[in-house]
């Protein structure tokens, strides 16, 4: 079978990486992919968002399945491109269409549907530039801190939580009227603040039946202590230690099936992952939103502790057959630790050589911002590397995981070493 990965980042690499194993050995390509995609698939210098250039690749590589990482291309509707041209029809796209897609496009809308299909999340308002007045006045309703959400897609980036009431005002008005993160906080959603330990859930469905694979929790500032700006993600842990089977329960019972069965109430197919931020609020589990994709990093510890053929998996996905297939998981602990630029989330350099990746055998090394200039690896991105490793908990896998870092080097190299601080 011939697979297109869309996307270019650690998640595509782990992605390709697990494609790569299946017994069935299909034919991969990627578009655009990075240097470490390309010693398993075939680079294609595509956008993601190009989807007459996707679907002329398709075409011409005989494309079997697409499978589709980040968000973009799923808010800008690609599975709706393929479902409304006959020749590309017939090609299953594992992601969610324009519509679906909105739980991660629009705040408002997920909170919305969470509100609607009785899914416990926490209290919110949502304003516009128009009543900006109405989002100020309703911030002195609320205790500190303040939760201050873009609507749209803002990179992961579009979220504020501030201790002081006029910091969060003045912070509103930027949002709304500045417009601080573009056209995606043109509408801003204010929430209460929720107080507890973050986890993620991820859910595989056809629109029928549905898998839900291992849990993770990834850490997002860029200093240690979870301190610093957002990023992207700088590393992750699977599976969760606190969410044992009595809360695992809780989370089935009262957030995947009423979001499984909510889609379908709605009209809406879905076909995809579905990604649940939760928050563990005393012993409940609360959802704070809702993402269309696989994670990253959490893919880089979700993936490889999937034993069952993610090829399978994928295919049954795309004919309506999941529940025809057994998902076996691997029982150990798998953890990520990711490797950035200097200066990142803020301006950063690229163009430096990478050494060292060759050199790493207890760990997995999946690679993100990386591109390949003659014989040499070189750092292209914030996100630059991905180090996953197996251990008996937590603790000896991030020992592995640091272990591989150990190897490798590049100019101002920058990595958390205090992952699991908070377990």
């Amino acid at each position: 079978m011939n697979v297109l990965i869309l996307g270019s980042g650690a998640r595509e690499h782990t992605m390709a990486w697990k494609l790569s194993q299946s017994p069935q050995n299909p034919t991969l390509f990627v578009a655009p992919g990075n240097a470490g995609t390309a010693s398993l698939a075939t680079n294609l210098p595509l956008s993601v968002t190009d989807f007459g250039g996707i679907a002329q690749a398709v075409h011409q590589n005989n494309i079997e399945l697409v499978l589709v990482g980040p968000e973009d291309p799923l808010v800008l509707g690609i599975s709706d491109y393929f479902a409304a041209d006959p020749q590309l029809a017939n090609v299953p796209v594992i992601g969610p269409n324009k519509t679906a897609a909105q739980l991660e496009g629009s705040k408002q809308y997920a909170k919305e549907f969470l509100i609607r299909h009785g899914i416990p999340t926490a209290a919110y308002a949502a304003f516009t530039a128009d009543t900006l007045a109405e989002g100020q006045a309703f911030l002195t309703t609320l205790k500190a801190p303040y939760v201050l959400k873009a609507d749209g897609l803002a990179a992961g980036k579009g979220v504020l939580i501030l201790s002081d009431l006029a910091e969060a005002q003045s912070a509103l008005a930027e949002m709304l009227v500045d417009q601080k993160f573009g056209a995606a906080s043109q509408t801003v959603v204010i929430e209460e603040f929720l107080s507890g330990i973050e986890l993620s859930c991820f859910v595989l469905t056809d629109g029928h039946s549905y898998k839900v694979l291992p849990t993770a929790k990834d850490y997002k500032r860029i200093g240690e202590g979870d301190t610093g700006l957002n990023t992207g993600g700088m590393g992750a842990i699977s599976p969760v230690p606190f969410a044992d089977e009595a809360f695992m329960d809780k989370v089935h019972q009262r957030v995947v099936i009423p979001t499984v069965e909510g889609l379908k109430k709605d009209g809406i197919t879905y076909v995809g992952f579905i990604f649940i931020g939760l928050i563990k609020v005393g012993d409940d589990p609360m959802v704070i939103e809702y993402n269309v994709r696989m994670g990253d990093p959490e893919t880089e510890v979700v993936l490889p502790r999937i034993k069952t053929d993610l090829l399978t998996l994928l295919h049954a996905t795309g004919q309506g057959t999941l529940h025809e297939v057994a998902l076996e998981i691997d029982t150990r602990t798998a953890t990520t630790v990711m490797a950035v630029a200097g200066g990142y989330p803020e301006a950063y350099e690229k163009g430096h050589p990478i050494t060292g990746i060759d050199q790493v055998k207890e760990a997995l090394v999946f690679q993100a911002g990386t591109a390949q200039k003659g014989d040499q690896v070189c750092t292209n991105g914030g996100r630059v590397l991905a180090v996953t490793a197996f251990g008996a908990d937590y603790r000896q896998a991030l020992a592995e995981s640091y272990r591989g870092l150990s190897h490798i080097s590049f100019q101002d190299m920058y990595f958390r070493k205090d992952l699991g601080f908070d377990l």
